[in-house]
């Protein structure tokens, strides 16, 4: 049992040391949240509110057929077909998650990407009669509809070569 303890420890103190190069890094705690909305900010041109806890959005988008709307970043570690809805108003909502499914771990990855429009997500959700707020169930054909990453053709924008290139840096390792 000591020597579990010792290699925790080690392993405690290396997390600690990337998490602090992290938070150095992104200007905020190296937390889940806070890396994705970093992450996102490069990607997609946002521009992130002074305030981890702005309320209702955490950024503008600053390019392209977006700019100016306001956006909320979501970062799960695994897409389980949920999401944490604001009462606050918000244009979209931009989530990336980890791979499907139950897992022991959550490694920080992205599988995938959603943009949801928010006002049309909401009227949906409202006429099914859905609880919105924490852990709102969103049927899967409208996460689909919404996905940007892995994309599709009918994906609601279509990301740039570099966009693509940039999210791959954070996909999961292919099986070997």
């Amino acid at each position: 049992m000591p020597e579990e303890l010792e290699r925790l420890a080690e392993l405690v103190r290396a997390k600690n040391e990337a998490d602090l190069a992290i938070a150095q890094l992104i200007g905020r705690p190296c937390e889940r949240g806070n890396l994705g909305e970093f992450v996102a900010s490069k990607i997609f041109a946002i521009r992130l509110m002074p305030s981890g806890s702005h309320p209702g959005h955490d950024g503008v988008f600053q390019e392209g057929p977006l700019a100016g709307k306001t956006v909320n970043v979501k970062t799960y570690g695994r897409h389980e077909s949920v999401l944490d809805i604001s009462v606050h108003p918000c244009d979209y909502s931009l989530v990336m998650t980890g791979p499907p499914g139950q897992s022991r771990m959550l490694p920080w990855v992205i599988d995938s990407v959603f943009l949801l429009t928010n006002e049309q997500l909401l009227g949906r959700l409202r006429a099914r009669g859905v609880k919105i707020g924490t852990a709102t169930s969103v049927r899967k054909a409208d996460w689909e509809a919404a996905r940007i990453f892995p994309p599709h053709r009918t994906s609601p924008i279509q990301l740039s070569d570099r966009q693509l290139a940039w999210l791959a840096l954070f996909s999961p390792a292919s099986p070997s």
